[in-house]
């Protein structure tokens, strides 16, 4: 299992998301999106300086943009 502390927040400015810790089961190299998105429709993913955002769309789609 590995456990990531949430520091960021992927909520429109202003709002206020509690900073959380969760465990996210992985096998081998693969996740269940249901366990990535189960806070909300949105991640953060930090790559080196530069920070992705994955979205789960009302269609059940993903879409990582920059």
């Amino acid at each position: 299992m590995i456990e990531r502390a949430n520091t960021g927040s992927t909520a429109p400015a202003g709002a206020h998301t509690p900073s959380t810790t969760r465990a996210i089961r992985m096998i081998d190299n693969q996740v269940e999106s249901s366990d990535l998105f189960s806070l909300g429709r949105e991640i953060v993913i930090a790559h080196g300086d530069d920070k992705y955002r994955l979205r789960l769309t009302s269609q059940n789609k993903l879409i990582l943009t920059k």
